[in-house]
């Protein structure tokens, strides 16, 4: 059973807590690497071709090898004080604006199936078909809890499912996934383009069994093209969509744009968008279709105008650090009690603004830096003048002379900042869920806002198969004796 705790309520220990979470993590952290280390080659989709077979070492049952210390969230009641729309987490269906949609997940790990995540917080049934033995993969990766069969990164990002065992190496398991599909709306894959087909599950036999079936297939390359077939993951999507060219400093190794796969979440909201696009052309048509995104893709289309200055001037950008080619000063500096903030001065009257702050109000004359012409070409000169007031100064009394001349400025926060953040507090940004054998865990909420239909948590990240017999009794009328039967040769 899982309880979302009443954010309306603040713990007066929210503020108090980051050493203790920073400690516990701390001893957590080693053992959890060992699980990250393993599975990073398999971020994103496309490599599992099949589910993996009974006798894989990834598919075992038992605890984590390494023993670890879950970090406590005990101590917290909730993140929300004053969140605009009070009812945001809380349950109720029929207000749902995606209420009687039913989605199955097949995929695994992140590519696809967070697009179930999100309409699952709007009112739709999402359905996680896992493979009997072990499930999704996603189950034992990031960082071990206290369930075996459940990582932080799964409670979080496996929210607002039930889950269904099915083996679809099987026969029998094809046949049963076929009377799902018959009475679902939209199915969700990402496995390598063909696997579908190999196991007799080709989108010609789905819509034969629903003619009004929309299909997500998320892949690393989509389905056509050269490179269909390759392995798809966010790393390399980040790095073949042009993104990772852009990390880093002029002249160095690239870097990684973050350790989140943000391919992944592109491709499923990309996802989610053509999902909701494909529902109203079937309430239209009553026909289902087909949506089709390669991570990379999803990727590449965010890279705003470097596309077009190629193709017209064959400019190609290059790493700029944490500046912009665009403006000065236009990044990130270091504070005097060695914190970070952001600061974008896009335009003349922004950096009028910081010279006030800064107290030279001359720098912003057009003698000197006023014109964003003169400063693109004193880059360096100017940016040095910042780095200088920024690190004479704390990052509280840098906000604070920012903030009163209204220049945009932002604290480069870590997560022990956002989670004593009034502003992460007050918007309601983290929810406090209590999850069925590890306790109360704390999850990034619902986003976007719905005034009128707001979403909600639900569950966070299910046990392996928790609903199976549910679906397979009430929704595909199967006989108890057959699912036992079905139970004891392991196809579900």
């Amino acid at each position: 059973m899982y309880v979302i705790k009443d954010r309306r309520r603040v713990s007066a220990k929210v503020t108090s807590m980051g050493g203790e979470i920073m400690a516990k993590g701390a001893r957590s952290a080693k053992a959890a690497s060992q699980t990250i280390t393993e599975t990073e080659q398999t971020e994103g989709s496309g490599e599992t071709t099949s589910p993996p077979a009974p006798d894989s070492t990834d598919m075992g049952g038992g605890e984590p090898e390494a023993s670890v210390t879950p970090v406590a969230f005990s101590t917290i009641d909730t993140f929300a004080a004053e969140a605009p729309f009070a009812e945001r987490s809380s349950e109720n269906p029929d207000r749902m604006p995606l209420s009687g949609i039913r989605v199955i997940d097949v995929g695994n790990f992140l590519a696809g199936p967070y697009a179930a995540s999100i309409l699952g917080e709007f009112g739709a049934e999402v359905l996680k078909v896992e493979h009997p033995i072990g499930g999704d993969p996603m189950r034992r990766f990031g960082t071990p809890t206290t369930r075996h069969d459940a990582t932080l990164a799964w409670l979080s990002e496996a929210r607002n499912r039930k889950s269904v065992t099915i083996d679809l190496r099987q026969r029998e398991g094809v046949e049963l996934f076929l009377k799902l599909v018959a009475k679902s709306d939209v199915l969700i894959e990402n496995f390598r383009p063909g696997t579908m087909e190999e196991w007799g599950l080709g989108w010609d036999v789905l819509r034969e069994a629903n003619p009004g079936l929309v299909m997500l297939r998320v892949s690393g390359y989509g389905q056509t093209g050269p490179y269909r077939r390759r392995s798809g993951f966010a790393h390399i999507a980040h790095a073949f969509g042009g993104l990772s060219y852009l990390a880093g400093f002029p002249g160095e190794t690239p870097v990684l744009p973050g350790t989140a796969p943000l391919g992944d979440y592109m491709a499923s909201l990309f996802g989610a968008i053509g999902i909701l696009l494909a529902l109203r052309h079937k309430e239209k048509t009553g026909r289902g279709q087909v949506i089709d995104v390669g991570i990379y893709e999803a990727v590449f289309r965010l890279l705003d105008e470097i596309a077009a200055a190629y193709g017209l001037f064959g400019k190609i950008r290059e790493r700029e650090g944490s500046g912009s080619f665009i403006a000065v000063p236009h990044g990130h500096f270091r504070t005097k009690d060695d914190k970070w903030v952001a600061i974008a001065c896009t335009t003349d009257k922004m950096f009028e603004r910081l010279a006030e702050a800064m107290e030279r109000p001359e720098l912003a004359s057009p003698a000197l830096y006023g014109d964003q012409r003169k400063r693109l070409a004193a880059r360096d000169t100017v940016n040095q003048i910042t780095i200088e007031w920024v690190g004479s100064l704390t990052r509280d009394e840098v906000m604070q002379r920012c903030l009163e001349k209204e220049v945009p400025v932002g604290p480069l926060n870590s997560i022990a900042d956002i989670f004593n953040d009034e502003h992460f507090r007050a918007r309601g940004n983290l929810a406090c869920v209590e999850a069925e054998g590890v306790g109360e865990v704390v999850v990034p909420n619902v986003v976007p806002t719905l005034s009128e239909t707001p979403g909600r948590i639900t569950n966070l990240g299910p046990p392996l198969g928790n609903a199976t017999y549910e679906v397979f009794r009430e929704l595909l009328n199967i006989s108890a004796d057959e699912i036992k039967r079905l139970r004891s040769r392991k196809i579900i």
